[in-house]
């Protein structure tokens, strides 16, 4: 889905550490009630997380499907590591039942380190993987549900029997240009991770159009979702301050400092100054995760590298002026989908609506 006449659509997305902490039951009715602000204030998609740590994403979205009517749901980001094709096919099928064909799915490699180095699965060419894993999905939503090829026994075909109200739109979270390319050719739109500069969806926008060309797809129809957290506030300093974790942990991984591309700060510099302190290197060749790196890492020392000046570039934070100036510099850059940083939405839908509708007056 396309944005309209230059407008924006705008996201929301949830992780599992919300869940982690505090009282078991409000941390669900908490997400529950998000999910019903979000729908009720026309946001357009709500995307949960899956990481291999954490909750059952399409579990969570089957809830939340029978307590909304026109929020769009899925993952952001499940694997092929994490789910069989198989199994990932009857997951989006049974959620876009039950949501009455809200489904879409948001996939990615994933940190292949992790699958291969601690739960023993073959985790190379992790690319030709989640092409793999697409090309299934592609034919086993078709009418009749047989898949063949693409990773499955030579000769082999398999039939699903419960299939989707329609082909639900395939993301690709993607960085790199491999994976930008792999995009633009069999996906439906990009996926960037949380803070990503203007430069890079630039650039990286342009480069899955191109495959998309290429393969002789219309590269209009690629929708672009980009996350700069988005929170109007006369406080900047504390959110700013507060994101240098997420670089610390995120960007340190192998190629994601891609993402923080710009023209006024060592990025390479900068992030490689980061990943000596965080021993990202060190953890990531165990398998490790995001608890081994707080664990192992100086994360204080590793956040006092970063500037803040380099979080502002890759966020829409502060007052109403400047976020609408940030979330029109990402849509002229290609962006057509922007999300919302939920610990920053107003509690009344009215409130929200009237939020959305100020980032894209112009």
């Amino acid at each position: 889905m396309s944005a309209v006449a230059g407008k924006l659509r705008f996201c929301v997305s949830v992780d599992h550490n919300d869940w982690t902490r505090g009282d078991a039951a409000a941390a669900v009715e908490k997400t529950i009630h998000l999910a019903r602000l979000a729908d009720e204030a026309g946001i357009d998609s709500l995307w949960l997380n899956e990481d291999p740590d954490g909750w059952d994403a399409f579990a969570l979205l089957g809830a939340i499907s029978r307590e909304t009517t026109t929020l769009r749901l899925g993952t952001g980001v499940t694997s092929p590591f994490h789910r069989n094709p198989n199994q990932m096919a009857a997951s989006v099928a049974t959620l876009d039942r039950l949501s009455g064909g809200r489904a879409f799915l948001g996939i990615g490699r994933g940190q292949p380190e992790i699958y291969e180095r601690v739960f023993g699965l073959d985790a190379a060419d992790p690319l030709t993987r989640l092409a793999n894993a697409i090309g299934l999905l592609r034919q086993w939503w078709r009418d009749d549900g047989v898949a063949t090829g693409f990773g499955l026994v030579e000769g082999a075909s398999w039939r699903r029997s419960i299939l989707p109200a329609s082909p639900p739109p395939i993301y690709v979270a993607a960085v790199g240009p491999k994976a930008l390319a792999l995009a633009g050719q069999v996906a439906d739109g990009v996926l960037f991770n949380e803070m990503a500069t203007p430069a890079f969806v630039r650039v990286a926008v342009r480069a899955a159009r191109d495959a998309a060309e290429e393969s002789g797809r219309d590269p209009v129809e690629l929708s672009f979702f980009v996350n700069p957290a988005i929170v109007v506030t006369d406080d900047p300093a504390p959110l700013l301050e507060r994101k240098k974790n997420a670089i610390a942990l995120i960007h340190a991984l192998p190629g994601m400092d891609r993402l923080l591309m710009s023209e006024n700060w060592d990025v390479p510099g900068i992030m490689g100054a980061v990943r000596l302190l965080m021993n990202t290197e060190a953890v990531l060749a165990q398998g490790g995760h995001f608890h081994e790196l707080r664990r192992h890492g100086d994360l204080q020392r590793a956040r006092a590298m970063i500037p803040t000046g380099l979080v502002e570039e890759a966020t829409a934070i502060g007052p109403l002026d400047v976020v609408r100036e940030k979330v029109a510099a990402y849509a002229d850059a290609g962006a057509t989908h922007c999300f919302l940083d939920r610990r920053g939405l107003p509690g009344q839908p009215e409130k929200l609506r009237n939020l959305l509708t100020a980032l894209t007056a112009r």
